[in-house]
C-alpha cells in the first residue's frame, strides 16, 4: 500500500459526490469558511490523484436556500429557486480554487449562461473533462425551479455513467431516527431503496431516490467531516450506508 495513500486501491473508476451547502462552512454557521472547502479540496484532491474520475455537484443553503422564501408575499417561489440556484456558483468557485490549489485541473459547470466564470454542462463536454483527469464541479442544479440538487446529482449520475453517488452527510450514515436528537437511533449498513421510501428515511429527497432506482444507481451516505472518508469510500471500505439493491463492492485485495 503506498505511504501517501494509506487507504486500498480505487474500486470505482468513476463517482459523482454530492456535497451540501453546509459542507462549505462551519456546524451552525453559514457563508463560507475557507477551512472547510480546503479540507474538502484535499480529500477530492487525493481522490482524484488514484485516477478516479471525480464529478462534483454542488448545493447552496449556506448562502439561501431557494425553499426558506416559500411562503414569501414579495419573492415568487420560482424565483427563490433561482435565487438558491445561483448561490451554488458561489460555491463552486470556492472550491475551483481550492481544489487546483491542490493540484487538481478542474471545470465549473453550471446550467445557467455564465462564460465569464464558467463553462455551459454539456454532456459529451463533461465525459471528455472527466476522461482527462479533470475533476468538474456542477452548479446550478438541473437549471430548473422546484427541483433539488439531491435529485440533479442522480440525473448527473445517471447521465455520466458513474458507479456510484456519494452523499455527503454529517453523520456516518443512514439512521432510523435523528441520531443527534436520539441516542438510540441504529445505523443502517445496507439498505434498499425500496426500504429507504418505504420508512421514508430522510437522506435524500423521494424524486432523487427513486431516480436512482430506476437507474441502478448505488448511493453511499457517509460523513465526510472525517478526514479522509471520502478515500474510504472509494476504497469499498465499510463505512456509511450503502443504499441499492445489489450488494457493496468489497475493498481490492
Amino acid at each position: 500500500m503506498d505511504a501517501a495513500y494509506p487507504f486500498g486501491a480505487p474500486v470505482f473508476r468513476r463517482i459523482l459526490l454530492k456535497l451540501s451547502g453546509e459542507s462549505f462552512c462551519r456546524p451552525g454557521e453559514g457563508g463560507i469558511s475557507v477551512e472547510e472547502v480546503s479540507r474538502i479540496a484535499r480529500q477530492a484532491a487525493r481522490v482524484a490523484s488514484r485516477g478516479v474520475e471525480l464529478g462534483i455537484v454542488v448545493g447552496g443553503g449556506n448562502i439561501l436556500r431557494g425553499a426558506s422564501l416559500r411562503g414569501s408575499d414579495v419573492i415568487q417561489e420560482a424565483t427563490a429557486h433561482y435565487m438558491g440556484m445561483t448561490a451554488t456558483i458561489i460555491n463552486g468557485l470556492a472550491l475551483q480554487d481550492a481544489l487546483e490549489k491542490s493540484g487538481c485541473e478542474t471545470r465549473l459547470m453550471t446550467t445557467f449562461k455564465m462564460d465569464e466564470v464558467a463553462e455551459p454542462f454539456i454532456r459529451r463536454r463533461a465525459l471528455t473533462h472527466l476522461a482527462r483527469g479533470r475533476v468538474i464541479i456542477l452548479a446550478c442544479g438541473t437549471g430548473s425551479p422546484f427541483v433539488t440538487t439531491d435529485t440533479a446529482a442522480a440525473l448527473r449520475g445517471k447521465e455520466l455513467g458513474v458507479e456510484v453517488l456519494l452523499k455527503a452527510t454529517r453523520v456516518d450514515g443512514i439512521y432510523s431516527a435523528d441520531p443527534e436528537k436520539n441516542p438510540h437511533a441504529i445505523r443502517y449498513e445496507h439498505l434498499t431503496p425500496d426500504q429507504v421510501m418505504r420508512d421514508d428515511l430522510k437522506v435524500m429527497d423521494m424524486t432523487a431516490i427513486g431516480m436512482c432506482l430506476d437507474n441502478s444507481l448505488p448511493i453511499l451516505v457517509f460523513n465526510f467531516k472525517k478526514d479522509g472518508n471520502i478515500e474510504r469510500a472509494i476504497a469499498g471500505e465499510p463505512i456509511g450506508t450503502w443504499v441499492a439493491n445489489s450488494p457493496r463492492p468489497k475493498p481490492a485485495t
